[in-house]
């Protein structure tokens, strides 16, 4: 029987955390038998802007967590097909729905990718789809107009009710459900494009925010969060100094590639020095990323069913899993 480093012996006291605690080696043992089904080439289309995924990595971490989520997949199906029987009617189609959250330039994009190309090669369920919350921001010109363009990923900036619709109506079973698409060159919502969503067996949503509580007004509010309609949540954590420096690295190596696009909104930061462009980039994280880090998305860490701890290099090197 494999012992989590979260259990404690008599006569040493208690443990009163809600999660089981795994070391790198620990959690890696519990793929157990699982197959590795990605290869070195699967990888560039899978890593992060200045991320060094590699196949240990993959193998290590991400295949014991998807034999787990391939566990409660089945266990899912299982309920719905029981709860269908007791109201004697045909067991409807609903996904399994996945949110990844956590902080930006941390690597949930990594980790959403991993896990869709892991849970799509399991016989079971081999429709996998994958939305971020990025399609789901109030467009720039909404933003500007409120006052808030310089905010932009802090809670108010979403459409949250149109977020709550989407993962309702993807737990509602309709055949087909549409999300809007942002485009990261343009830094806005691209009108008229859609994501549709047809019956997957699961749905993975990523972004920052979908652990987050609303902070509507009392009288409108419903009270339903984004996060009810999980199955199973992920927190993607690293130290925040860890997490400013990837950005800085990220905004520099994107400079010298995707900045240089003369479509790309953020085009003029190409032509600033090297020194224009970091005091610039600080500035966002203190002012911006950091401060909504702090305020909004670190607190819903606690929320999470399992959070990934990562340590240098985008490697995790801890894994806490929610008691049942």
């Amino acid at each position: 029987m494999l012992v989590s480093s979260n259990n404690v012996s008599k006569g040493q006291g208690a443990s009163y955390s809600p999660y089981l605690v795994f070391s790198r080696e620990e959690w890696s043992v519990l793929r157990r038998d699982t197959p590795l089904t990605l290869s070195e080439k699967d990888l560039p289309e899978l890593r992060g802007i200045n991320e060094s995924l590699t196949l240990d990595e993959v193998s290590d971490i991400y295949l014991p967590l998807s034999r787990l989520l391939n566990l409660y997949v089945s266990a899912s199906q299982g309920l719905h097909r029981a709860t269908s029987t007791f109201m004697g009617g045909p067991a409807s189609k609903v996904p399994f729905i996945i949110g990844i959250a956590g902080s930006v330039a941390v690597g949930k994009s990594t980790t959403a990718r991993i896990l869709q190309a892991l849970l799509a090669r399991w016989p079971d369920h081999v429709r996998v789809a994958l939305i971020t919350t990025d399609g789901f921001l109030h467009p720039n010109e909404v933003l500007h107009e409120q006052g808030i363009m310089s905010r932009k990923g802090f809670p108010e900036s979403y459409d949250i009710r149109a977020l709550v619709r989407f993962v309702s109506a993807l737990k509602a079973g309709e055949p087909v459900v549409s999300a809007p698409v942002y485009s990261h060159l343009h830094y806005d919502i691209l009108e008229g494009e859609e994501q549709d969503v047809r019956q997957p067996d699961i749905v993975i949503i990523e972004g920052i925010n979908v652990l987050q509580t609303p902070r509507l007004n009392p009288d409108t509010t419903t009270g339903v969060y984004v996060s009810d309609f999980f199955d199973f949540s992920i927190y993607v954590h690293a130290e925040i100094g860890l997490i400013k420096n990837w950005f800085l690295e990220r905004f520099h190596t994107l400079r010298d590639t995707a900045f240089r696009n003369e479509e790309s909104y953020f085009h003029r930061y190409a032509s600033m020095s090297h020194e224009e462009a970091d005091r610039f980039a600080r500035s966002v994280w203190s002012e911006i990323n950091e401060r909504n880090l702090v305020e909004n998305i670190l607190p819903t860490r606690k929320r999470a069913d399992l959070i990934l701890r990562k340590g240098d290099g985008h490697a995790v090197e801890e894994v806490k899993l929610r008691k049942l």
